[in-house]
């Protein structure tokens, strides 16, 4: 089946890239706790709160599409076609991100360059590039999973998931063992992501069981940091903020499970402005912080978050579609954001 045809995961990564946007627009507000009025601090962790589920919903859509594959192995298809297409613009954009980081208001300083190219092997050039730090390793599992899944009926495969959901529990509460391991706990979200789609149905209990954790785990993970913020008398989030935890997969679930049951309930109009941001969902992932760059260092972020963020969000969202759109024209440049 052809994923482009399957309009939910359409509206996944719409979504998901929205809430992406989010989290780096309230980026400069996270560190002025005391220094800006309390109501407008907790405005912007609660709207970080609610959108931490956005990267987990890229890996679920991965196995959700990977693991559903039934054709043989192809090793050169797969690396080329597959990790290949990640891997390369990946690449490209972190040296030209590496050169971005170089770039102040007072100009240009080619040691900080130097500095963050020393340390890419291991760390991301550029702040929004970590996803793929612990993206591409998961190329290295999926063959392997998708064998699981044809050799395995579906007990192993919900004895595995539940297993590695147990971690994620574990990982939060900071009982930590060889569990905690990155690897594992985001390699988890892509046996959840082919559950979610092939195996759980999109009954209306499903549906407001899934809504009841995944807005409950958010609304916790706020209020946790929150609190553990003013008691530390600076932001500090612990672990409910985190990528590999149970609050953030159940609320990367929720909207899995919402968008699934009800994506192709939309307008027709609706559906073609989704469509356009899901095409373009990895431009507006790597290109956003270009448009976001005045905001930090000009301190543009300054009013309340509950209008300045999603200014900021429309604002870099839309110039980072255009970009996108404008790269796709050209086969010289549309490798760049496949």
């Amino acid at each position: 089946m052809d994923k482009k045809h399957i309009f939910f995961f359409d509206a996944m990564r719409c979504v998901a890239a929205l809430a992406v946007i989010t989290i780096h627009a309230l980026g400069p507000y996270r560190q002025e706790l005391g220094q800006i009025p309390m109501t407008e601090w907790v405005t912007a962790i609660t709207f970080n709160g609610f959108s931490r589920w956005a990267v987990p919903v890229f890996i679920l859509i991965t196995g959700a599409l990977m693991l559903n594959d039934k054709r043989p192995f192809d090793m050169k298809y797969y690396l080329s076609r597959r990790l290949g297409k990640v891997l390369i613009p990946f690449l490209v954009w972190s040296l030209f991100y590496a050169y971005l980081s170089g770039w102040t208001m007072e100009g240009f300083n080619s040691n900080t360059v130097k500095e963050v190219l020393a340390e890419s092997y291991h760390h991301q050039t550029y702040y929004h590039l970590g996803f793929f730090y612990y993206f591409i390793p998961l190329y290295v599992a999926i063959p392997f999973l998708q064998v699981f899944v044809r050799k395995f009926d579906d007990s192993a495969l919900y004895a595995f998931t539940g297993l590695w959901l147990l971690t994620t529990l574990l990982f939060l509460l900071r009982i930590d063992g060889p569990w905690s391991e990155q690897f594992w706990l985001y390699m988890g979200l892509l046996p959840l992501g082919y559950i979610l789609y092939q195996k759980l149905p999109t009954s209306r209990g499903v549906v407001i069981t899934a809504i009841i954790l995944g807005v409950g785990a958010m609304a916790l993970s706020s209020y946790m940091v929150v609190q553990g913020s003013i008691e530390e008398g600076r932001y500090y989030v612990g672990r409910w903020f985190s990528y590999k935890t149970l609050n953030t997969v159940l609320a990367a679930s929720m909207i899995f499970i919402v968008c699934k049951a009800y994506a192709d309930k939309l307008w027709p109009t609706a559906k073609k402005v989704v469509s356009v941001i899901s095409k373009y969902s990895l431009g507006i992932y790597i290109l956003h912080p270009l448009f976001l760059w005045p905001m930090n260092e000009l301190g543009l972020h300054q009013g309340h978050p509950i209008y300045m963020i999603p200014f900021w969000v429309i604002v870099s969202g839309s110039l980072a579609l255009a970009t996108s759109w404008l790269l796709s024209l050209s086969s010289k440049t549309r490798w760049l954001l496949p």
